[in-house]
């Protein structure tokens, strides 16, 4: 597992992040979809997102990307969500079509955490961090 790092701390932060058309609309096909990828890219640079993997549905998408711990993640949604909005609508006309008001996403999204381990391996790590040490020794020895 690689971790990334800045000069005061290492980190990994993998999010999967699913976002859903505006009354469940089914108007994203591949050109859609592409647009709002690169949208993505072009809206997270200067937040430190970098994406990892984007997929679609008919009515959503679900992205898996990384965060730096300075990421404000409300503020980075909220400007990926109004501006892809906007923009979908004004390259693709046809969307207008199904979606006449201004809103293109819903104003809700999931966002999960992601890591390389189970919960349950984690949980399990730290239960047992300063189990054998005799005396109060740091080394247990």
């Amino acid at each position: 597992m690689k971790l990334d790092h800045n000069q005061h701390s290492v980190y990994l932060l993998n999010y999967h992040l699913v976002m859903v058309i505006k009354y469940r609309r089914k108007v994203i096909d591949d050109e859609i979809s592409e647009f709002l990828k690169q949208r993505f890219v072009q809206v997270g640079e200067p937040y430190g997102i970098q994406l990892q993997e984007w997929n679609h549905d008919l009515d959503h998408v679900h992205v898996l990307f990384k965060a730096t711990p300075h990421t404000e993640m409300a503020k980075f949604l909220n400007a990926y969500k109004s501006s892809s909005s906007r923009m979908v609508k004004k390259e693709f006309p046809r969307i207008r079509e199904k979606l006449w008001k201004s809103a293109f996403w819903t104003q809700s999204y999931c966002l999960i955490t992601t890591g390389g381990a189970p919960l349950e391996v984690i949980k399990k790590y730290i239960e047992e961090q300063g189990r054998g040490r005799k005396y109060g020794s740091p080394k247990g020895d």
